[in-house]
């Protein structure tokens, strides 16, 4: 039996449509993360040592003064793994949407109906709203307190837009 006839195999070189998007919208958001840290600092105007930050210290210092734009080893490996995740998810797509990214692109409108018509349903337009509310408290809270890292945040934030994801995938389950 060859590497490519066993399914693990395929399920890495074909990732799923949710999968990938999933990986896709990580990519971007460590990339911001990256840019945020690098001309502000993420974490109430401190820059955020990404290494130490996610091993809670493990890994050295967790937060240094911002000092203007200084690129240090954090900041290099936090970028590498968005461009490989953004790669991921873009490769991904690609070979699981007709007509690649362009065609995932041009398909958004129809992914977020519900924002503009209940012709979905009621289920679909609450999804869609609250994952339109979890970002824009997130993104509304991170610009106003320049704090892009903070755990509260991330907790209010992500409990409407995880429902919302939850309900979508609930709603392309049933169909």
């Amino acid at each position: 039996m060859s590497m490519a006839d066993n399914d693990w195999y395929s399920t890495l070189t074909s990732p799923s449509r949710t999968a990938s998007i999933a990986i896709l919208v990580l990519g971007i958001w460590v990339l911001l993360l990256t840019i945020v840290n690098l001309v502000n600092g993420a974490y109430y105007g401190e820059k955020a040592l990404w290494l130490g930050f996610i091993s809670n210290g493990s890994f050295g210092d967790i937060y240094t003064q911002h000092d203007g734009i200084s690129i240090v080893l954090d900041d290099i490996v936090f970028g590498i793994l968005g461009s490989i995740l953004m790669a991921g998810g873009i490769m991904g797509i690609g070979s699981a949407f007709e007509g690649g990214i362009g065609g995932w692109i041009k398909d958004l409108p129809n992914s977020f109906s519900g924002l503009y018509s209940t012709e979905g349903g009621a289920r679909k337009s609450v999804a869609d709203w609250l994952i339109v509310l979890g970002l824009v408290f997130y993104f509304g809270w991170s610009i106003q307190n320049n704090a892009w890292i903070d755990p509260g945040v991330f907790a209010v934030s992500i409990t409407p837009f995880a429902f919302g994801v939850g309900l979508n995938l609930l709603d392309s389950a049933e169909s």
